[in-house]
């Protein structure tokens, strides 16, 4: 479902349906991510349901709504996958399958199947 040029009606009690922009819910989820920041008061800064929100940081985490022009990318090194190494520092086997992501706070090491929520909330921990 492409959704790059969807507009949403948005009923305000009292007022004419008012539409937001792929551009505009991506800026509003955007501004619930941060920390400390509550969906129901950015709802209501913006006129939205704050279900609507919610809604709309699902789309957001699915990728459906759109790209952020402050995407960050982070360098990548692919390495052989059927290497095995034996790292100095810790003595840990590492074998295919296995990612280590170096942050300005630390580095995240994940083997093995990866939960998608805790490593954002590792990820989003470290990186900043």
């Amino acid at each position: 479902m492409d959704t790059s040029n969807e507009l949403v009606s948005v009923r305000v009690a009292g007022a004419k349906k008012r539409r937001q922009s792929v551009e505009e819910r991506r800026k509003i989820v955007e501004a619930t991510l941060q920390p400390g920041a509550s969906v129901s008061r950015m709802a209501r800064r913006h006129d939205v349901n704050a279900n609507q929100v919610f809604h709309w940081r699902k789309l957001y985490r699915e990728g459906r709504l759109g790209s952020s022009t402050n995407t960050k990318l982070l360098p990548v090194k692919i390495t052989d996958e059927r290497s095995v190494r034996e790292t100095e520092s810790d003595g840990i086997a590492w074998r295919s399958g296995t990612i280590e992501i170096q942050l300005p706070k630390g580095t995240l090491r994940i083997a093995g199947a990866v939960d998608v929520a805790a490593l954002r909330a590792a990820i989003e921990c470290l990186a900043g």
